[in-house]
């Protein structure tokens, strides 16, 4: 028994052990630094997240940039136009000027290469088609803000410089103006001069009108203010070479048939607008415009209190009671001797000025019309001549047009 422990005991402390090779894992490292110290409670960690990222504000709308994003990214062209009272602004649509230019210009034409398979006639010319028509949006902008509507028969003859209004109804009634073949004997047929033909006497009407004129004239004593005779000198004829300039300017467009606005007796001076807009004329010359017109009349004789009472009291003209808007003595001046009196009146009534002051008890040596409405006869404007008004000026006399 002894002997076989001992064989045992030697057989196990001389043979080799059988080892089992196993793999080996890595474990993650944990830093414990901030743990706390004590085992029992459970681990926390501090943890922090970063704050996310502001989202970009949608920045404003730029009026230069190339898209409008309302729009659909519809590119967007700003405009720099001169106003009506002279100074430029930024405006984000097309001038009217030229919207108007654009629509009345001639059907551009454009050419485009014929391409065919077998590329024949190489040499011959590209064809010519006609540019595209434009969409029924900008035809119908066209039509209601600056294509003219069909005008009576008796407007576009004195528009087209035949007659005044009323002689052209009598060369109408007169059957002398035919419309497309036919005679026409009433003045308010309304025509176009652009489509339909037109013959007065036998002479074909122009298709173009000529330009609208708007013209201030310093008038000189010894003028009337209509076409006159042989005998008497018409303001019309200071606009002699003026109209020689405006035919030469606007080459086969016919000659404008001016008129005055109102007139003034022969003896007056001052200011005198002339035109041959018939709706401008019509317009500032209605009692309902109460346009004041401004006088400085030259008194022969002293001037007293009771002068000036007399004349602010008024009197009567046509079987109307007229009265001044004001009266006003100016200060004397060393190179006008005379007194000079300031009358604004808005009636407008035949020689009313000139009554007033003669019912005052007072005589005139002269008188001058220095202003109507809100327009002032230019101080260095000379006698006899004149100045082409502009917008500004128009809507000072209170026309809209």
């Amino acid at each position: 028994m002894a002997a076989t422990v001992a064989s045992l005991s030697s057989s196990l402390l001389f043979s080799k052990p059988s080892l089992t090779l196993r793999p080996f894992r890595t474990l993650p490292r944990i830093i414990t630094s901030s743990l706390p110290s004590s085992s029992s409670s459970p681990p926390q960690f501090n943890i922090s997240f970063a704050p996310p990222k502001p989202k970009p504000k949608p920045s404003e709308p730029d009026p230069f940039s190339d898209s409008d994003p309302e729009s659909g990214g519809q590119l967007i062209i700003p405009w720099i136009v001169r106003g009506e009272d002279g100074n430029l602004k930024l405006q984000m649509h097309p001038p009217a000027r030229l919207l108007h230019a654009t629509a009345n210009s001639d059907t551009a034409t454009t050419t485009t290469k014929v391409t065919k398979k077998n590329k024949i006639n190489k040499n011959k010319s590209s064809e010519v088609v006609p540019k595209s028509n434009y969409s029924k949006a900008a035809r119908r902008f066209y039509n209601d803000n600056f294509k003219d509507p069909p005008q009576r028969l008796s407007k576009v003859l004195a528009a087209a410089g035949v007659a005044s209004r009323r002689s052209s109804e009598e060369l109408i009634f007169g059957g002398k103006v035919t419309v497309n073949g036919s005679v026409c004997n009433t003045p308010q047929t309304r025509v176009d001069p652009a489509k339909d033909i037109i013959y007065v006497n036998g002479n074909r009407l122009p298709k173009k009108q000529p330009p609208k004129v708007y013209l201030a004239l310093n008038k000189p004593k010894g003028y009337i203010c209509s076409s006159g005779d042989k005998e008497s000198k018409s303001v019309l004829s200071l606009f002699d070479d003026y109209l020689k300039i405006l035919d030469k300017r606007n080459s086969g467009v016919p000659k404008p048939r001016l008129f005055t606005v109102g007139r003034l007796d022969v003896a007056t001076t001052g200011l005198i607008i002339v035109t041959n807009d018939g709706d401008f004329a019509q317009q500032i010359s209605h009692p309902s415009a109460n346009l004041s017109k401004e006088y400085i009349a030259v008194i022969d004789g002293d001037v007293n209190k009771r002068h000036l009472i007399a004349i602010n009291d008024g009197t009567v003209i046509e079987g109307v009671h007229c009265t001044p808007d004001s009266v006003e003595l100016l200060p004397r001046q060393p190179d006008i001797p005379r007194p000079r009196l300031r009358i604004v009146v808005h009636e407008g009534r035949k020689h009313e000025v000139r009554e007033l002051v003669k019912n005052a008890g007072l005589e005139i040596h002269s008188l001058k019309r220095v202003r109507i409405g809100g327009f002032r006869l230019p101080s260095d404007l000379g006698i006899g001549k004149h100045i082409e008004l502009k917008q500004s000026h128009l809507k000072a006399l209170g026309w809209k047009s």
